[in-house]
């Protein structure tokens, strides 16, 4: 299906690993120009050498000054923006709220939320220079459920779905689309990670904690970080024009997290 990418200008944060790694390399597939930053300098140097037309930034994105210039210098060069997609995001601690430190609660909502906001308002003023503007914010199932000893992670995640519904409003007369997506468990090393923590914290086997997790949802498998890519190109294409303001969950109808 050609959802006319072609020519379209991309940035996505955090884009040379996991999910935005595979976002950028569909949008290319598309034939969208595409700019990713990352902190990660092994994971952006392997991606310019697989795809070379990717711009490439290294960036932190709490660090808003910086994040603000890496999109400034990839709108003027790729002439323009048409798509944000804020895919940035760390699993944060996992422990109960009261053995939480400030830095660390800190640190989760910087980087899961505020980075969208900086990422945003960087981006906006380019947005309303192209026509069918779009931003894509990465939100979580736990954004829309309790999530038990990840309290920071899931309010950053409660966060983006109260920072898309906002910019939504405020954004439409401009003709740009604000959407969320909400992943449930998705394949990889940091949700294992996340598994492994909790299995050590809740003294149980990881593979119970993976029976559990699958257990409130219908579809028992992981999300992968394709169905997630696939949902962001509809979201950036003409064909997802009249869909804004909305929290679209990937997570096999999951119905909560323990």
């Amino acid at each position: 299906m050609d959802l006319g990418l072609t020519g379209k200008s991309v940035f996505i944060t955090a884009g040379a690993n996991g999910i935005g790694r595979e976002i950028a390399l569909r949008f290319r597939e598309e034939g969208a120009s595409v700019a990713i930053c990352d902190i990660d300098e092994t994971a952006i140097a392997e991606l310019g050498a697989l795809d070379p037309e990717i711009r490439t930034s290294l960036c932190d994105v709490s660090d808003s000054r910086k994040l603000a210039d890496c999109i400034n210098q990839a709108a003027e060069a790729q002439g323009g923006l048409d798509c944000l997609v804020n895919n940035a995001g760390i699993a944060g601690p996992t422990a109960r709220l009261e053995d939480i430190d400030d830095d660390s609660w800190q640190h989760t909502i910087t980087v899961c939320l505020s980075s969208q906001f900086y990422a945003s308002r960087a981006a906006i003023p380019h947005l309303k220079r192209s026509t069918g503007g779009s931003i894509i914010n990465l939100s979580s199932a736990a954004g829309r459920f309790g999530f038990a000893m990840r309290s920071p992670y899931s309010a950053a995640k409660w966060g983006v779905i109260g920072l898309t519904k906002t910019l939504a409003i405020e954004l439409g007369e401009e003709g740009i689309r604000v959407n969320a997506i909400l992943p449930g468990f998705v394949a990889g090393d940091r949700q294992r990670r996340v598994m492994e923590a909790k299995s050590q914290q809740r003294g149980i086997s990881f593979e119970a904690i993976e029976a559990e997790a699958f257990s409130y949802s219908s579809v028992k498998d992981y999300v992968t970080a394709t169905h997630i890519a696939d949902q962001c190109l509809f979201l950036a294409s003409e064909r997802g024009r009249m869909i804004s303001g909305q929290a679209l969950a990937i997570d096999g109808d999951t119905k909560m997290l323990a």
